[in-house]
């Protein structure tokens, strides 16, 4: 129905300054998304306006413009960096003669080129197909042609009616599907929260270092590469973390101002990791200077998404682009983490990075040191079956000396349940027993 312009195509682009800061673009962070898509620019076309022109958006005598620079440039793509209505798609179409194409249609553009999971295309095709509904009508020229023939004759379905009826069969389809991946996720979910397993999810603007802090962290090999939109298909991985233990680190799709609400309706499975996450880590490229607005938008996105209200760890990367700038933890006024300085390109760092997850997550983290007699093997087994054994020694009295770690809840179930006193057990003087 609508082919996929193919990577390379020669452009023309279309960028307006509004006053207003929720209808303002980014000049630069488009051609990022021009060369990402694989597209050639030819030319940068710049205007500015109060408000949107109704029929062509960027007003009569500046359309003109863009058909000359069309046919100057022998162009076959018009990129705008704004949200088109389709019907100022199908007019600025028939004054420039070529295909035209929106920002929104842009990055589902790109998402269509990186996804590589069954899930992550079916999430894609789900957000164009949300947003191709509507724009059927410039799609055809014979929508109203009623099927007909000997025998066949009479109202019918036009075909708008029935490739919208296509359409719905399609996603409804797909979302059938993404329902029971999402069943499969919350049965992990629910089986990491009964282990007591915290789950730590990355996000962040696209393009800011989540894939490459992700690697070094957790030595993986996920696709890293200086574009928008590098990761989009989400990628979990155990990671060990000293006074904590096993924790699930999540590297998910980078966000975008502005990021299409279709998108954000189709991610819905993947980004409930990061609504779930005990913590984020959220990864900022602190050598960019849109660096506060591309946080505020970060925030935007994860309000939208319902997930502003958990925890996050600043993380401060490519410090290495910056001069004087040293690996550091800051802390708030009661001493907990609050924002890590590295630089995950060069591996400077990632050692605080640890050591503030662990005071982060550590909280809920029980140890203590204990004198078991002869007669409670039994719980000493039950310690061995929570994995919670540090070490273990016997004195001349042949009592058991075991050093525990385990979850606080966990320990308060135990105390709960066990028939022994289990803090009488407790040595107070614990470096008398065990180091």
């Amino acid at each position: 129905m609508f082919d996929r312009y193919e990577a390379g195509e020669q452009a023309i682009l279309v960028h307006l300054d509004f006053p207003d800061e929720n209808a303002r673009e980014d000049l630069q962070e488009f051609e990022m998304l021009v060369s990402s898509a694989g597209v050639n620019a030819l030319a940068i076309i710049t205007g500015k306006r109060t408000t949107p022109h109704t029929k062509f958006f960027v007003g009569t005598g500046k359309a003109e413009e863009v058909a000359e620079a069309v046919k100057l440039h022998q162009a076959n793509v018009v990129l705008f960096n704004h949200a088109l209505s389709p019907s100022q798609e199908k007019n600025i179409e028939a004054l420039c003669e070529c295909r035209v194409v929106d920002r929104t249609t842009l990055i589902l553009d790109i998402f269509a080129q990186r996804a590589r999971t069954h899930e992550g295309k079916m999430q894609v095709e789900l957000a164009q197909l949300r947003h191709m509904s509507t724009r059927l009508i410039r799609g055809w020229t014979h929508l109203e042609r009623q099927k007909g023939g000997i025998g066949l004759r009479g109202p019918g379905e036009t075909q708008l009616e029935t490739d919208r009826r296509l359409l719905r069969d399609r996603m409804v389809n797909i979302r059938k599907r993404l329902e029971r991946v999402e069943k499969q996720r919350q049965q992990g979910r629910r089986a990491r929260t009964r282990a007591e397993i915290p789950t730590i999810s990355l996000v962040g603007y696209t393009n800011a270092g989540k894939s490459t802090l992700f690697n070094i962290i957790t030595q993986a090999d996920v696709y890293a590469a200086d574009q928008l939109f590098a990761t989009l298909d989400p990628t979990l991985r155990k990671i060990e973390i000293e006074d904590v233990g096993r924790a699930i680190l999540a590297d998910t799709v980078g966000f975008i101002r502005h990021l299409p609400h279709d998108l954000v309706a189709a991610f819905k499975a993947t980004l409930t990791e990061t609504r779930e996450a005990e913590l984020l880590l959220h990864v900022i490229d602190i050598s960019d200077d849109r660096r506060t607005e591309n946080i505020e938008q970060v925030e935007t996105v994860l309000k939208e998404i319902e997930a502003g209200d958990v925890p996050q760890l600043l993380i401060c990367n490519k410090i290495d682009a910056l001069e004087d700038i040293q690996p550091r933890i800051d802390r708030d006024d009661t001493g907990l983490p609050i924002r890590v300085w590295l630089s995950a390109q060069k591996g400077i760092g990632i050692e605080l990075l640890f050591q503030a997850l662990a005071e982060r997550l550590g909280k809920k983290i029980v140890k203590h040191n204990l004198c078991l007699p002869p007669s409670e093997g039994k719980l000493r087994g039950v310690f061995y079956q929570l994995n919670s054994i540090v070490d273990e020694r016997y004195d001349e009295d042949g009592n058991c000396l075991l050093k525990i770690k385990l979850p606080a809840r966990e320990w308060d179930r135990l105390i709960k349940l066990s028939e022994a006193d289990i803090e009488g057990f407790i040595e107070r003087k614990q470096t008398d027993i065990l180091p």
